[in-house]
Formats: C-alpha cells, sequence, structure tokens
C-alpha cells in the first residue's frame, strides 16, 4: 500500500530519470532495548526534505532485523536527486500476511546524506497500528525557528494529538490538576511502565502482603504484647538504617535528628518568638537547657527550633478496622544543645491551650515522654504523606509533566531537557490514586488521615503552597536553616540544586540568547500558563509566575521542576522504609486519645495506643514496595533515550554527569564517618523521575 505524506500541497515529486545515477541516503534503525520492542511486521520510511521526498521504501527486517535493544544493518533509500535538508522521516508497519500485528518501539533512525552529514530522527514511542507516523530531525526547534511550511505543519499535527491524549482532570475540587486516566490502560503506551517495571511492581507487592499473611500478620485484629513481638514483622528485610532506628528510636537526640535528615526534612523551622498557642515557660525549659542560658536567650540566638502540626488541626481521624482512631496537631520545640545535638524540650500534642493540654517535658516520667513523642511521630507520618510526598512531588510532577506533553513538541528543547523527568511518573500516580488514595485504598482504610481527613488536608497543604517553599535556597533561607550543624539534607539539597542550576542555565542559555527570545517563545509561555491555572489553580498568592520575562525566571523555574521531580522526591520518598519500618518510630495511626494529664501512661498504654498488627503490617508492606528501588531505574543525569544532537547540549550533559559523579564520592566519603548515613540525595541514587 503506498502512503503519501498526509501534509499540505507541495507539489509533484519529480519523475525519476532511471538514465541519471541516483543519489543513495543510508538508513539504520535503532530498535529499544524493551522486552516487548520487536516487530515481526513489515516496516517502511520515507525520507521528507526541503527539495522534496524519497519513495516509500520497505526495511526489509527478515533480512537485517528489527529486534529489541539492537542496530539494524544499513537500508539504502534511493532517489534521484538530492532531497536537499531533511525535516523529517514518515514511518508506518504492515502485518505480514497471516501473522498478527505487533507493536515496535523504535529509539531512533539516523540517516547518512548523500552530502556526508548524519541526520538523527529521535522516536521513542510505540508504533502500534499501520498509521502513517512523523518524526523531526533531532536539532532543537523553537517555534520561530521553523521556516520550512512542513515542518511548522507536523509540529502542529504533534501538538493536536498531544492535546487529544493528555487530557486535564480534577481528582477532587481544590486538588491540582492531574491527567485524565482512570487506570493505566488509559494511558498513551509510550508513557506506561516497561513490562519489566510492570513486573516487578506487582511481584513485589504481592510478595510483601503474601509474606505477612503466611505469618499471620496481615489478618489479625489483636494488639501487640510486647514491643519485641513487632521486631518479627519483616525481620528478613532489614536495612542498617532501619536497624540503628530500632535500637535508638526512643532516645531524644535520635528524635531530633529525623527532622533534619529523616524522611521529612520540612516542617523544622528556626524559632525566635515563641508562638501564642505554645507557653513554654522558662522554668520548663530550665533542665533541657542544661544550666546554660535563659530561654528567651536561646531564642534570641537562634538556638530553638519549631514543628507546628497545625494543617492537622480539626481533622476527622480516621475509622480502622471498625474502631475509631486519633491523631493529633502539635507543638513541637527542639533545642541546639552546646555539642551541636538537636533534642526535644517540650511538646504539647493540641494546638489549644487548655487543662487536658499538658505541656510534655523530658523531665516527665518515661511513658509520658515517649508517648507524647510517638503522638507526634504519628502526626509527621499524616503531614509527611500527603503534604511533603504526594502534593510537593507526585502531584506537581504530573503538572509539570502534563503540561509539558501538551504545549511543547519533541523538537522543542524544553521537551528534549525535562521529558527524561516524567518517566513512568502517570502511571504511578494513576495507581496511587487507585490502589492508595481511593476509597479501598491502603493509605484510605489505614492511616489516621485516611478517607475525610486526607482531602480536607491536602485542600490545605495545596491553599499554602507557595514557589519559594519549592526552591531549596529559599525556603532553607525562609525556615532559618543556613547554620544548623549536620543538617545533610540541606548540604546536599544545595549542592544538588547548584549543580542542576547550572546545568539547566548552560543548555537554555544555548537556544535563549535575550529575555525578549523567552518572551517570544509562545510554546514556553503556554508551557507556564498551564501549569499556573491547571496545576496552581490561578492563585497568585502561590508565587508561581504566570509568564516568563526574562532567561533568568525560565532557568529558576525549570530548575525547580527539575529538582523537584528527582532530588526532592529522592528526600522525601527513599527513607520511609528505613524509618518506617520500625512501627514504634513511626506510626501511621494510633488507637488511643492523647493524654490528657501526666502520670498516667505506662507501657501497657503505649502498647495499647499503637495500630493493630494488621495495620501495622499493612503499613510497613507499603513502605516497603514505596521504598524499593526499580530494576530499571534510571539514575539523575542519565539520558537512555537521546534527544539532543547539537555539539553544545552534549558537551553540556558530559559534564553534568561528571558534577554529578564527583558530587556522589563526596557524599560517599562523608557518610563513612557518620553513624547514620544521609544517602537520599547522592546522584547515583536519585532517579532521574517521580516513578515509585
Amino acid at each position: 500500500m503506498q502512503t503519501t505524506f498526509q501534509g499540505p500541497p507541495r507539489g509533484e515529486n519529480a519523475t525519476p530519470n532511471y538514465a541519471v545515477k541516483m543519489v543513495k541516503y543510508i538508513v539504520t534503525v535503532h530498535t529499544y532495548n524493551n522486552t516487548t520492542a520487536t516487530t515481526t511486521n513489515n516496516v517502511y520510511i520515507k525520507l521528507v526534505g526541503e527539495s522534496g521526498e524519497s519513495k516509500r521504501t520497505w526495511l526489509s527486517n527478515l533480512k537485517k532485523g528489527l529486534f529489541r535493544g539492537t542496530t539494524s544493518s544499513p537500508f539504502e533509500v534511493s532517489c534521484p536527486s538530492s532531497l536537499g535538508k531533511l525535516v523529517l522521516i514518515e514511518l508506518d508497519k504492515q502485518p505480514l500476511p497471516l501473522l498478527p500485528e505487533d507493536p515496535w518501539f523504535p529509539s531512533k533512525i539516523v540517516v547518512s546524506t548523500p552530502e556526508g552529514d548524519t541526520c538523527n530522527f529521535p522516536v521513542y514511542r510505540w508504533i502500534l497500528n499501520k498509521e502513517v507516523h512523523l518524526f523531526r530531525e533531532g536539532t532543537a526547534k523553537r517555534l520561530c525557528d521553523e521556516i520550512n511550511h512542513l515542518a511548522r505543519y507536523s509540529r502542529e499535527k504533534e501538538m493536536k494529538t498531544r492535546t487529544q491524549q493528555y487530557c486535564w482532570d480534577t481528582y477532587q475540587e481544590g486538588f491540582p490538576g492531574s491527567m485524565k486516566a482512570d487506570n493505566p490502560l488509559d494511558i498513551p503506551c509510550e508513557v506506561r511502565f516497561s513490562f519489566s517495571k510492570t513486573t516487578q511492581f506487582l511481584f513485589t507487592a504481592a510478595a510483601g502482603i503474601t509474606e505477612l499473611k503466611l505469618k499471620g500478620f496481615a489478618d489479625s485484629k489483636k494488639n501487640w504484647k510486647n514491643v519485641d513481638e513487632i521486631r518479627k514483622v519483616f525481620s528478613g528485610k532489614r536495612t542498617i538504617i532501619s536497624d540503628y532506628v530500632q535500637i535508638h528510636w526512643k532516645e531524644d537526640e535520635f528524635f531530633g535528628y529525623q527532622f533534619l535528615n529523616g524522611f521529612n526534612p520540612m516542617l523544622i523551622r528556626r524559632c525566635s518568638i515563641l508562638p501564642p498557642n505554645f507557653q513554654v515557660t522558662e522554668e520548663m525549659a530550665k533542665a533541657s537547657l542544661r544550666g546554660s542560658n535563659s530561654l528567651l536567650k536561646e531564642l534570641q540566638s537562634g538556638n530553638i527550633f519549631l514543628l507546628d502540626y497545625k494543617k492537622l488541626d480539626g481533622l476527622k481521624a480516621n475509622v480502622i478496622n471498625r474502631k475509631k482512631h486519633y491523631m493529633t496537631a502539635p507543638l513541637v520545640l527542639l533545642y541546639r544543645t552546646p555539642d551541636d545535638k538537636l533534642t526535644p524540650i517540650a511538646i504539647q500534642l493540641k494546638q489549644e491551650p487548655a487543662d487536658d493540654n499538658p505541656i510534655f517535658l523530658p523531665t516527665d516520667s518515661e511513658y509520658d515522654w515517649l508517648l507524647a513523642k510517638i503522638f507526634v511521630r504519628s502526626a509527621d507520618f499524616q503531614e509527611h504523606q500527603l503534604n511533603v510526598h504526594l502534593l510537593r512531588t507526585h502531584l506537581l510532577a504530573e503538572v509539570f509533566a502534563v503540561a509539558l506533553l501538551r504545549n511543547l513538541p519533541m523538537v522543542h528543547p524544553l521537551y528534549k531537557l525535562l521529558i527524561p523527568h516524567t518517566r513512568y511518573t502517570f502511571q504511578i500516580n494513576v495507581l496511587a490514586r487507585e490502589l492508595l488514595i481511593s476509597n479501598k485504598g491502603v493509605f484510605t482504610q489505614f492511616a489516621a488521615s485516611g478517607g475525610e481527613g486526607m482531602v480536607e488536608m491536602l485542600r490545605r497543604s495545596m491553599a499554602s503552597l507557595t514557589y519559594s517553599s519549592l526552591c531549596v535556597p529559599e525556603d532553607i533561607i525562609a525556615r532559618g536553616l543556613e547554620s544548623v550543624p549536620n543538617f545533610y539534607y540541606r548540604d546536599d539539597g544545595l549542592k544538588l540544586w547548584s549543580i542542576i542550576h547550572k546545568f539547566v542555565e548552560g543548555v537554555l542559555g544555548f537556544y535563549y540568547k535575550s529575555d525578549s527570545e523567552v518572551q517570544q517563545d509562545q510554546e514556553v509561555q503556554n508551557w507556564i500558563k498551564d501549569i499556573f491555572d491547571q496545576g496552581f489553580l490561578a492563585q497568585d498568592s502561590t508565587g508561581i509566575p504566570e509568564s516568563f520575562s526574562t532567561v533568568l525566571e525560565f532557568v529558576k523555574f525549570v530548575t525547580m521542576v527539575m529538582f523537584t521531580c528527582s532530588g526532592q522526591h529522592s528526600a522525601v520518598n527513599s527513607g520511609q522504609y528505613d524509618y518506617g519500618s520500625w512501627m514504634p518510630n513511626t506510626p501511621i495511626t494510633l488507637q488511643q486519645p492523647p493524654p490528657t494529664t501526666k502520670g498516667q501512661s505506662t507501657e501497657s498504654t503505649m502498647l495499647e495506643t499503637f495500630p493493630d498488627v494488621s495495620t501495622t503490617a499493612q503499613g510497613m508492606s507499603t513502605m516497603w514496595l514505596l521504598s524499593k528501588q526499580s530494576c530499571d531505574f534510571v539514575a539523575l543525569g542519565q539520558f537512555p533515550e537521546e534527544h539532543f544532537y547539537e555539539l553544545q547540549p552534549c558537551m553540556m550533559i558530559e559534564k553534568f554527569q561528571a558534577e554529578l559523579k564527583d558530587f556522589s564520592k563526596a557524599v560517599n566519603a562523608r557518610n563513612a564517618g557518620l553513624p547514620v548515613p544521609y544517602t537520599y540525595l547522592d546522584p547515583a541514587v536519585v532517579e532521574n523521575s517521580v516513578a515509585i
């Protein structure tokens, strides 16, 4: 079947003169290394240049092979004369007689021209049917660079298709926009999990819950009889840090350490004036300050820090296994000791001062103080999962990805820069909505803030979200944490932000030489406007730009996007099992209300307050699944898909990779001397995208 380019009329091809020597184009086909990427169908190509087009030519796959992970032998495409500068190619495939149509996933097509040039055509798309697909030559081009009418037409056609494939949806009123998809099969196939990723994900989920069922934990509604019993859950799935947590979870210094370097380093802030609803007196703080300055002087010296879980105040706690559960909205005061430790000196479990809302102190009885810290750790789990993890990484990454695919064609430099940071995000979020936060999801069923509380908490978090808080340098300054010792999230985060910013500045600076070029790039302006309107609900209070006026603004925002989708997600995701697998350190819910008087709590009180056996098991298996590195993990700075072909951006990528490698070595050298290593921002273990 003969096909022709489906664009606007552009004149008749010259009739071949077989007396004239034909010019030859050499075509090499690269098929992606994916389990099902091979095709047995006949594949056809047509080359389209500024001066004409070739005939539709059969690429004989039976002779030269279009198999997964391979580069084909060269094919020849003959033309009566030069086609001029190549603009695009047409690809289509047809099944062999009596054989079924099968999918094919080419990575790129490379064409050597008679003039001695090499033209790369990135594909990275599943070709599933008999339709003709158009792919542009790989040199990055903004819309203003397109002077060829065929190039403009193919650009328009691509974006028309994409806006139909990637539609905005609203999961809940007040939530950021998401992609319209009810299940993974609704997602375009090129952005779904790979076969190996799908297999591993399902196996890990099934294996975890099966192990717990075999041990009798998954269905038991009993309370824990003693702390040692809890060690039997997932006893074979240990990490260096999870072992450390089991030993040190009761210690005040470790309690404070986690708010700097655990899985939620985003809430702690310096406190210079006590909140009016947290009436800690000099007398209360006296013992904790170890005979040094007064509380007032320590506040003025910058040695006092605050955790305020006010977003949780008044939320309706969940009903789990037909039993009402509890969560609090604590206030916690921490003190930087003379030996640079961070220890808690006062805890108030509810926001409003009252006789039945005492301020707990380290000098209280063992279980009064321990139980207060347990309620704080449970509150931190709710804040972390819904605000810090789900909203500020997963949902925002999806916003950035939908806007990218709706507004920027493959040939655009910003698409090339950001597409690696969208890998698997759609499917992992669809699965999160389906398996975690739906009516029958694990979080909804077993977390204290599941159900009604979850929806309200996400709305509150969305209402307080700001652009500056997503930018590490600004966030650290705003929270007054520039000089806190042993704050590895800050140290590594600032370094990683700087490396990413330098890379983004170089790549975008190569394509945008002036502010006016940014202002005039309508596709980029559409992208940021889509993010502002759909992702941040057109709220000026967020500080998110509605448009870009300068190259500097553009670079900063793209840096934030890349960091959010890679480093920030790793920082708040990868440590969940390390710090949460020991349930007493991070209870996902609590069965008893917070204590209202002092002197009444015992070990039995604590055990009755912990979640029951099945709820504990569900939480631990979910954290195991969400913290496990994928078999096809792609580290930050690695680009298995080639999108840039110009020399300068390719050199910038190599420099970016070298700087990340050097930083990784520095992180490992530092960690060698730490009792608790901080690895979550090591580029070697930071995934390029929100993929788990």
